[in-house]
């Protein structure tokens, strides 16, 4: 402890700079101007400082609604990860792109955060308010993002392969003979959804059922929007919904049963995530399974490696996601009524 003492001492001379300063450097903490952050982490290299994120702090976890059962999932397990390494996960749920993220990550920053997870957050935005990466930069706290990295910069990224994950689904659908394989998805703009898309219109032209794009409609993650989405699709002659969300899902298995229909015996519905509890629906969903405790591991790994001061290698790390095949979908039967 003492030659650590000593250490920061000299780092404070070489820096010429108080103690205090270079304290709060090293933790990360606001008060200090962008200039001498840098005078300061480059008197901590030349002298070969050895960081440790022991007992580290706070680590700011940013993620849409909790009553979301993912995002309440991989909250849990990303703080699960970290703590370990001596960090606290604090999470904030927030809408993406609000006010209220600002001030989240504000908050965060003001109260000594070492790092930031943006969770399906902002970073799955085309518009975002950039006032988020100044914030981080002019801190110099170091972030990872899950489900996307933000447009234009130099994030660090650990996502579920959507496209390849919208490819499964159709595949699995045509498999069973269905031929009008409706979208359910998520709104323009977010990263997430439109990659879904994308994934759907590819996989649909590669067995033969391109020029369908009307079977795509757009809506918000919710059991509502699932549920409006599929309304339009069932009166488009759809057989099979890909749902971009479990919660889109059991929204499209509402809108079929209110018109007399069943599932699977009549349309067939298929959702994204595998959240707790799907297996114990009525009958238990098909989905597809974003690999949480895959992702989860990466974010802690990447996020502890940035505070380190270790290379973390930036892009967008994709993880493949799995169906998993249950009771609601199953071979295509013609419901129309014979001539």
């Amino acid at each position: 402890m003492e030659q650590e003492k000593v250490k920061i001492t000299e780092v404070a001379q070489r820096a010429g700079v108080s103690l205090a300063t270079v304290s709060r450097v090293l933790n990360r903490k606001s008060g200090v101007s962008q200039k001498t952050r840098q005078v300061v982490e480059q008197a901590l290299e030349e002298m070969g400082y050895e960081r440790s994120i022991t007992g580290g702090g706070i680590v700011g976890v940013i993620t849409p609604g909790l009553a979301t059962p993912i995002f309440s999932e991989l909250a849990e397990k990303i703080g699960l990860a970290l703590a370990p390494h001596g960090l606290r996960a604090v999470v904030c749920p927030s809408l993406p792109g609000g006010v209220q993220e600002r001030d989240f990550l504000k908050s965060l920053l003001d109260l000594g955060a070492v790092g930031i997870v943006f969770c399906s957050a902002s970073n799955t935005l085309d518009l975002f308010d950039p006032e988020l990466l100044h914030l981080l930069e002019s801190r110099a706290v170091p972030y990872v993002c899950v489900n996307g990295r933000f447009q234009g910069g130099e994030s660090i990224a650990y996502s579920t392969d959507d496209v390849y994950a919208a490819e499964l689904s159709v595949r699995h659908l045509h498999q069973l003979g269905h031929r009008r394989i409706g979208m359910a998805a998520g709104p323009s703009g977010n990263r997430p959804a439109d990659r879904r898309v994308a994934g759907y219109l590819a996989a649909m032209a590669a067995v033969g059922l391109g020029g369908q794009d009307e079977l795509v409609v757009r809506q918000t993650y919710s059991v509502e929007g699932g549920q409006f989405a599929t309304e339009q699709l069932l009166a488009l002659g759809a057989t099979a919904v890909v749902a971009c969300s479990d919660q889109m899902a059991l929204g499209a298995i509402r809108a079929v049963r209110r018109q007399g229909l069943a599932v699977p015996e009549d349309v067939s519905v298929i959702g994204y995530d595998d959240g707790p509890l799907m297996e114990f629906t009525d009958p238990p969903l098909t989905t597809v399974r974003q690999p949480v405790d895959k992702l989860s591991a990466e974010v802690a790994r990447g996020l502890v490696g940035l505070l380190s001061g270790r290379q973390v290698p930036p892009g967008e790390l994709m993880f493949q996601p799995e169906v998993v095949v249950r009771g609601t979908t199953s071979p295509h039967h013609d419901r129309r009524p014979p001539a």
